[in-house]
């Protein structure tokens, strides 16, 4: 526990034994969920890195920058348990010609306290080898990112039809709000 000039009371985890960890959520019981970028979530208890990944996870492309990203608890994760986190979904399970990028995805699951269960794709962006953050807003929906691609597809962030290099607002569930300033 530390203590600096603006912040009091810091409790500071070094935990060994990742495999390039890429996002972390922290359990109302103190645990650390951990999402490694080659598709598996761990999760440290006081300290100490649980040997095991965590089951129930999909199947993850990773490959580049692609892989398991982010990771974050339902704003009523005490009454509902839901974990949403966003992946690459491997291209063979959508695939398009020319292209073996994963698919940037929207996933949730129940966290039952040792694993990860009823896990389901809520929403699949575009196939790209970046990254993806997710952040629930205060509104309750759920930000996620999506990358554009390669440097050539960093122009595709300025077409407002083409999902690359934006934020996206969703709902809990996965479907667009009404509101949204490009519904439809």
């Amino acid at each position: 526990v530390l203590d600096t000039a603006i912040q009091h009371q810091i409790r500071l985890t070094v935990t060994k034994g990742f495999n390039q960890p890429w996002s972390m959520a922290f359990l109302p019981d103190g645990g650390i969920l951990v999402t490694e970028r080659a598709g598996r979530l761990r999760v440290v208890r006081d300290g100490v890195l649980d040997p095991n990944p965590i089951a129930g996870m999909p199947q993850v492309q990773a490959q580049g920058l692609a892989g398991l990203m982010d990771i974050a608890l339902h704003p009523r994760f005490a009454e509902n348990k839901l974990i949403y986190f966003t992946y690459h979904k491997p291209a063979a399970a959508n695939p398009t010609p020319g292209n073996n990028a994963g698919w940037i995805t929207l996933a949730r699951g129940r966290w039952d306290g040792k694993g990860i269960a009823d896990t389901r794709d809520l929403f699949t962006a575009i196939q790209s080898g970046n990254a993806s953050r997710l952040v629930f807003g205060k509104d309750g929906m759920v930000y996620m990112s999506v990358g554009t691609g390669d440097p050539p597809g960093a122009a595709r962030a300025q077409d407002p039809n083409d999902l690359a290099g934006k934020v996206l607002r969703l709902r809990d569930d996965g479907t667009v709000p009404p509101d949204n300033p490009f519904v439809g």
